[in-house]
């Protein structure tokens, strides 16, 4: 059964919100996906914000771009954490699925990551889950356990090296 739930306006909103599907696959938490809008499919919305609790989910991780309603809705209609995800589109940079996201009004949370952020919303959600799963957070100390190592490699690399010599082998690449 999904304890995560990831939504998304749009097909092409996907890029983005496979990450987060592909860090709970790496966390092996037992996730949905599914593409509904605020604007287009308000009734899709409601009956799965308000059936979530029901079905199992822990959390849902919501990205839009635009005008970005989807996650406000969301945390508007059920009692579980809402992570928004604002999708970049071709006006404002995304700065306007941001500002729609994080700027909730009060009793309405929604933790809002990064623009295009997936893949910190899967790490999130994740963690939320690792409050009453010890082997979803075990995976998570190993993995932020990895990240600290890999950053200690190329800060001894670049030591080692200099800069000029470390720049053109990650062009190479």
């Amino acid at each position: 059964m999904p304890t995560v739930g990831i939504v998304m306006d749009t097909d092409a909103d996907l890029q983005i919100m496979k990450q987060a599907a592909e860090i709970l696959e790496q966390f092996n938490v037992d996730y949905e996906i599914s593409i509904m809008s605020a604007h287009r499919s308000p009734d899709r919305v409601r009956e799965y914000a308000t059936q979530a609790v029901e079905r199992g989910l822990k959390v849902i991780v919501a990205g839009a771009g635009g005008a970005a309603h989807l996650p406000g809705i969301i945390a508007a209609m059920t009692p579980l954490p809402v992570i928004g995800v604002p999708i970049k589109k071709e006006n404002l940079d995304g700065l306007d699925s941001l500002y729609s996201i994080v700027q909730m009004p009060a009793g309405v949370p929604v933790a809002t990551v990064s623009i295009n952020g997936g893949r910190n919303a899967g790490i999130l959600a994740a963690q939320i889950v690792s409050i009453f799963d010890a082997s979803v957070r075990e995976r998570i100390v190993t993995y932020k356990k990895n990240l600290a190592e890999e950053v200690a490699e190329k800060g001894a690399l670049l030591e080692k090296i200099g800069y000029k010599e470390y720049l053109s082998r990650k062009e190479v690449k």
